[in-house]
Formats: C-alpha cells, structure tokens, sequence
C-alpha cells in the first residue's frame, strides 16, 4: 500500500467540465495526439472532482 496521499482536484468538477466542453467545442470533437492528451488529464481530474465531491457530501 502507498503512503504517497492521493492527488485532489483544485478545481471543482463543474469547472473542469467546461473545459472539457471547450476542448471539443474547440476542436470540433476531432482531437489531435495532442488534444487527447489533455482530454485524458481533464477528464482523470473530473473523475478525482466527482469523487471528493461524493466524500464531502457524506
């Protein structure tokens, strides 16, 4: 088991979807290597948002 905390969102969930909008907006959903490589880390903060936001609520 690691002892390394787990990394959190700064970011509420809401505010990283929009980017995440954004970006296909952006690209017109066809997105470049690069492109996905941000949708990859926008989309593993999201997830990381949703879930703190599911402890907070408990």
């Amino acid at each position: 088991m690691s002892s390394t905390p787990a990394p959190h969102s700064e970011r509420s969930a809401d505010e990283v979807n929009e980017q995440i909008r954004d970006l296909w907006a952006r690209t017109g959903g066809q997105l470049t290597a690069e492109d996905r490589a941000e949708y990859e880390v926008l989309v593993t903060e999201w997830a990381m948002a949703i879930g703190e936001g599911a402890v907070q609520r408990a």
